[in-house]
């Protein structure tokens, strides 16, 4: 029986190799370990066998069943890969290098949120987010906007619960944020000064039109500590819009009104496409305005459990897609959601 082993393991061996397709070796895999093949014959004259003899022919014909299987697979490898050169031969240049596939490139609002982060975490500000979903509370009151605040109607926002499940004409408690300022007063409510914090992320309002979405990106800025001054907030938006448009920029700070800071200003930049001659259809005399600022009014400090006497700060905020119109020279803000491939390689 052992010999009989031996022959039919040289005989299987021989086959294997000299098929010379899968088909070929599938009917030598069939003639040896099928159900009728060589090696299932011999196994059947076990039974007839001493049992000493049966368990030293029944291991060496399991040995050379699993000798027989991998060679096999190793058969139909090399025969597989034989084929696909045969099939690519004359028809594919292997050596020629490939095409080259096109790459991606950052967003221009992604790169612009990038570059105002980087700049404001060298000046020792740490990046904190916060809800989109807001409360009322959150969203006006803390940041002495109440029910009857004049400031609300500019903002038109999106409330995700009813108005008349309120009670009569009081907002809903539930909206899209309408400015990234949520933020600060959660911080302030958590933590002490000194804080040096900026909120980048998304804001919904009620605009639509060239240079207004109801969705854009917005990064509020604020630093709070024991003696703050105007004088700070200048230097450092200062510094912020000539890193962002160059050293040639010139900087005024308007008065205005913003009901979270006392006193308040909008920041112009010296126009970029004019060279603040007044004479391009951008400006307004030469300036155009980038950003609105101020020192945080006392009442934002008293909602987050300050005390006005004994810290100061002030606080900006910006709209990432109106610097990102100004950097690139964008027209229409409709630009930069509409994902055309051919204005996104101009950026």
């Amino acid at each position: 029986m052992q010999e009989r082993l031996t022959l039919l393991e040289r005989e299987a061996l021989a086959r294997i190799d000299a098929a010379r397709d899968e088909k070929e070796l599938d009917l030598v895999r069939v003639g040896i370990l099928g159900k009728k093949g060589q090696l299932t014959e011999v196994l059947k004259g076990l039974g007839h066998l001493p049992d000493e003899q049966r368990r030293t022919v029944g291991q060496l014909a399991n040995e050379l069943k699993n000798k027989l299987q991998s060679r096999l697979d190793e058969r139909r490898e090399l025969l597989r890969s034989e084929s696909l050169d045969r099939s690519l031969a004359g028809t594919v240049d292997l050596t020629l290098p490939g095409h080259p596939l096109p790459q991606g490139s950052i967003h221009p609002i992604n790169r612009v949120f990038e570059e105002i982060c980087e700049f404001f975490h060298g000046m020792g500000f740490e990046v904190v987010e916060g809800p989109e979903l807001e409360t009322d509370h959150y969203n006006f009151e803390a940041l002495n906007m109440p029910d009857y605040h004049p400031a609300r109607d500019s903002q038109d926002s999106f409330y995700v619960d009813d108005r008349s499940s309120a009670g009569g004409d009081r907002p809903a408690e539930w909206l899209l944020r309408t400015h990234t300022s949520n933020v600060q007063v959660r911080v302030m409510e958590k933590r002490q000064p000194p804080l040096r914090v900026i909120a980048p992320g998304r804001v919904y309002r009620r605009d639509n039109d060239p240079t207004h979405s109801p969705m854009f990106q917005q990064i509020e800025g604020f630093l709070v500590d024991r003696v703050v001054t105007f004088g700070n907030l200048k230097w450092i938006l200062t510094e912020f819009v000539r890193h962002m448009f160059g050293e040639a920029r010139r900087v005024r700070f308007r008065p205005s009104f913003f009901p979270f800071t006392e006193p308040s200003a909008e920041v112009d930049m010296s126009c970029p496409f004019c060279d603040q001659k007044g004479e391009c259809r951008v400006c307004r005399g030469g300036w155009m305005e980038i950003l609105g600022s101020g020192m945080i009014h006392p009442n934002v400090f008293k909602s987050a459990g300050y005390d006005p006497e004994q810290c100061s700060g002030f606080a900006f905020g910006m709209g990432v897609d109106r610097i990102t119109m100004l950097k690139y020279r964008i027209s229409n803000i409709r630009w930069l959601f509409e994902n055309d491939a051919r204005f996104l390689r101009q950026c």
